[in-house]
């Protein structure tokens, strides 16, 4: 830890946040910023609240992208996706509210967000969100969540 003395989650116990607002995403310096990679998050349980029902909605996030001088220390990730399992809100926002405020955090050359929603009602809704086109020769796999059929 003394490598990173700013980071005030990692190896040490801390309390969940109770809201996004409250979540602290930490970083860390890019050992490598002048190579052009890919970095991927996968959270297949994701929760949040509907903002109409207050009943739980279910995700599976992918989040990409190819950083420049940040990283994102991974369990602040965590700890601020954890966050949205008491928050009300649509599936289009929680999705819009996770990449754009990682990319604000993290300057990234790009970043996306798939929001692969379960279905309420009946119907999925999947979710995608990026700051932009991805760079040239960034390799760029599937987000490999297929098309809803009983994920």
């Amino acid at each position: 830890m003394a490598k990173y003395p700013k980071l005030t989650q990692l190896g040490r116990s801390v309390a969940p946040p109770l809201t996004p607002d409250e979540a602290v995403i930490e970083t860390v310096p890019n050992p490598r910023p002048r190579d052009l990679y890919l970095v991927r998050f996968a959270a297949p349980e994701f929760t949040s609240l509907c903002a109409v029902t207050s009943q739980p909605d279910f995700a599976h996030l992918v989040i990409d992208y190819a950083p420049r001088a940040k990283l994102v220390e991974s369990k602040s990730l965590k700890l601020f996706l954890g966050s949205f399992r008491n928050h009300c809100a649509f599936h289009e926002e929680c999705t819009l509210m996770i990449g754009q405020r990682l990319a604000k955090v993290l300057a990234p050359r790009w970043l996306r967000i798939g929001g692969y929603w379960y279905p309420r009602g009946g119907m999925p809704i999947d979710v995608f969100w990026q700051t932009g086109a991805p760079p040239k020769r960034l390799w760029l796999p599937d987000q490999g969540v297929p098309p809803y059929r009983g994920r």
